[in-house]
């Protein structure tokens, strides 16, 4: 089989395989709006790691009306002087919806401790409660689903390099992209006090490793369908890769340095 044909099988693999766990999405929704249950995804990882795409392909079918995507801004000055999760509190799942956050509360885990947009007594502050907070929503019946997408160092100054040379990705360039390389070892630190501390039995948190896009979508949707109850799920579908989707709990050897 030649270069082109292989790819091309590749891509009809995945395409198939996609279609199928979409399915399975549409199922999943259609649960939710009948029971009126409440579905929180949160996605994290580094700058470049994937999340538009991922969200692109879970949201791809799905019923915009019961289906939000959240990504806020900076916050304005009011809303930094208010108590920390108020603005996201705001955003949550009513009855019969699946929110997806592109980043969220954990920016004060990550982003705002690296570039200094937070006080040390913020980001303690911030630690000492999330558990809480989340235990909260959870006892309230949001279903709360972290899943951190983990690339390697190389991979991501692709992509950065990848943005700065297409037209049409030009828009995604900040000046935190622009420091993403340089504060790598920052951004590893807290990517593993995170993990270590905010993982709970209510609100684990899976890592992908998504240096492989595809792979990526596959695994993820795979492990989030797997981790809720629907009904006519088509459990020989999701029987994600446990090398490529994982509890974050103590395998931090196999999280990219």
């Amino acid at each position: 089989m030649g270069h082109k044909d292989k790819n091309k099988s590749e891509q009809s693999g995945y395409d198939e395989q996609l279609r199928l766990l979409q399915i399975e999405l549409v199922k999943l929704q259609n649960s939710l709006i009948s029971k009126g249950d409440q579905i929180l995804v949160i996605l994290e990882g580094r700058d470049t790691a994937g999340k538009d795409g991922t969200i692109k392909v879970i949201t791809q079918h799905l019923s915009p009306r019961e289906t939000r995507v959240v990504a806020l801004g900076k916050p304005s000055d009011s809303e930094s002087a208010e108590w920390y999760f108020q603005r996201y509190v705001a955003e949550l799942p009513k009855k019969g919806e699946f929110v997806l956050f592109n980043r969220s509360w954990y920016n004060r885990a990550g982003v705002e401790v690296v570039m200094n947009f937070c006080t040390k007594s913020e980001h303690a502050n911030f630690m000492g409660t999330v558990n809480e907070f989340e235990s909260i929503l959870a006892s309230s019946g949001i279903t709360i689903l972290k899943y951190y997408l983990d690339i390697s160092k190389k991979e991501q100054a692709l992509r950065l390099e990848d943005r700065a040379k297409d037209p049409l990705k030009q828009w995604k360039i900040s000046p935190i992209d622009q420091q993403a390389q340089k504060n790598w070892n920052a951004y590893s630190k807290c990517r593993n006090e995170m993990l270590e501390k905010t993982s709970t039995v209510e609100a684990p948190w899976i890592v992908v490793k998504a240096n492989d896009k595809k792979v990526a979508h596959i695994n993820m949707i795979q492990d989030l369908l797997s981790r809720v109850s629907y009904p006519g799920k088509d459990k020989n579908l999701l029987k994600a890769n446990k090398d490529i989707a994982f509890k974050s709990d103590g395998q931090f050897s196999k999280l990219e340095k």
